[in-house]
């Protein structure tokens, strides 16, 4: 339980930073940059919470809501600093729902959840904050732009971590696996700008 633990508070302080840094280009004030890092660090979590029928964490611990705080301050003090780093943004996107992702399965898991469902909640938790976010910030959420490789890969991680069950593993090793998988999988469809097929045709031609 503290391993998992230790992953919900970094994909908190992934997803925070997303928040304020897309907060940041829309230059809201600091309510708004705060709200904005709330919604994308918890909006996963509370929704499959309240779908499985847990008690929000956030709810519960005011552990989370510090480590919010703490991390959107640290944010806009070093946002110069986040600025130099191109496409930081998409580096703590991607690391947070490799986290999630790992932390809904394992959710999922202890609610008795098939494996499909649990996957399918893994899933919902790495990538609703991000759409709350996106929406907030008047984007079009990365979750529902035109062939982009977001929620596969957090479907990749999850069969990874099914598969990475039937072997005699530690629940550390499955984890980190299955979160790189995850991470991995995004960055390198981004790298080398590797597509979903489009369902669309060129009206223009």
């Amino acid at each position: 339980m503290e391993y998992l633990m230790v992953i919900d508070i970094l994909g908190v302080i992934s997803f925070a930073i997303s928040g304020v840094l897309s907060s940041m280009k829309k230059k809201m004030d600091p309510f708004g940059i705060f709200i904005i890092a709330f919604v994308a660090s918890v909006g996963g979590g509370t929704l499959r919470d309240i779908l499985i029928g847990f008690p929000v964490a956030w709810m519960r611990d005011l552990t989370y809501m510090y480590v919010i705080m703490g991390t959107s301050v640290f944010a806009i003090i070093f946002r110069k600093k986040l600025v130099y780093l191109r496409k930081s943004l998409f580096l703590f996107d991607t690391v947070g729902i490799g986290l999630y992702t790992v932390l809904g399965i394992e959710k999922g898991l202890s609610a008795d959840f098939p494996p499909i469902i649990c996957i399918a909640i893994g899933t919902m938790t790495a990538c609703f904050g991000g759409v709350i976010r996106d929406i907030l910030c008047n984007e079009i959420p990365l979750l529902f732009r035109t062939k982009e490789i977001y929620a596969t890969a957090c479907i990749l991680g999850g069969i990874t971590y099914f598969l990475l069950m039937q072997f005699p593993l530690s629940d550390g090793v499955i984890f980190t696996i299955s979160g790189a998988v995850v991470i991995f999988t995004r960055s390198l469809a981004v790298y080398f700008d590797i597509r979903l097929p489009s369902v669309y045709f060129d009206v223009d031609n």
